[in-house]
């Protein structure tokens, strides 16, 4: 397991200077999978300006972290960082990170009756 070093908090960019207002947070564990959704523009495209990244973490003494950082690129629009505690149901089917836990291979692959209802 590796020294995890991380932020959660906010920092805005504007035209004259960067509000900063992370801290930092250190822990033991492993980084397990990682993914980014990016935001959807008007006109059904996919933006690479802003979206959210999700990073899942096994700690030293067993729990599930998963670090979100919500972000933008456009100047005036703030970039979050949080850290949520989640259990294996939080990463399998109909948890609210799902798709993080398909990533690390923890989510079951559907039956064949939720796959007919999507």
């Amino acid at each position: 397991m590796d020294r995890i070093r991380l932020h959660i908090g906010s920092v805005v960019s504007g035209g004259i200077g960067t509000n900063d207002n992370r801290r930092d947070v250190e822990f033991v564990g492993e980084e397990l999978a990682r993914r980014t959704e990016y935001d959807i523009k008007d006109d059904g495209s996919v933006s690479d300006s802003r979206g959210t990244t999700e990073t899942l973490y096994r700690t030293a003494d067993g729990r599930y972290v998963v670090h979100v950082k919500d972000w933008s690129y456009w100047q005036g629009e703030t970039t979050t960082y949080r850290l949520v505690e989640v259990d294996a149901k939080d990463l399998d089917v109909g948890g609210r990170f799902e798709e993080l836990g398909r990533e690390a291979g923890i989510a079951r692959p559907l039956t064949l009756d939720e796959a007919l209802t999507e």
